[in-house]
């Protein structure tokens, strides 16, 4: 068996467009994936899960309809299930999301920037 860690920076540079996250890992019934995020996404929840942000590059924010989370590099912040949110970032970011395989990226509420099955890298 080979034991090769998995490089961020490598495949970070392997996603082109933003909001597009791609799968890097299996973590039990979990889905590790990678986006890059720049400008405002679309409000929306996950009635199912817990969703985890955390911020490798950049910064961002999380708005929430009473108010939001603002992240930098090496912070985290998990959107509880049912909660109401929109993920932005204006000067751009990178993330790592961990949430359970086949969470859909914009949730209920679909839409053009919903990725079915996102792409393994």
């Amino acid at each position: 068996m080979q034991y090769t860690p998995l490089r961020f920076r490598e495949k970070l540079a392997m996603i082109r467009e933003p909001w597009s996250p791609k799968i890097i890992a299996n973590l039990n019934d979990y889905h590790c994936k990678l986006a890059k995020l720049k400008g405002e996404f679309v409000w929306h929840k996950h009635d199912e899960t817990d969703e985890a942000f955390i911020v490798l590059e950049g910064s961002m924010k999380i708005d929430f309809r009473d108010g939001s989370v603002a992240l930098m590099a090496g912070e985290m912040y998990v959107v509880p299930r049912g909660v109401l949110h929109k993920p932005c970032s204006e000067s751009g970011c990178s993330v790592l999301l961990i949430e359970p395989a086949g969470t859909l990226n914009t949730g209920d509420a679909g839409g053009e920037r919903l990725v079915e099955n996102p792409e393994w890298i």
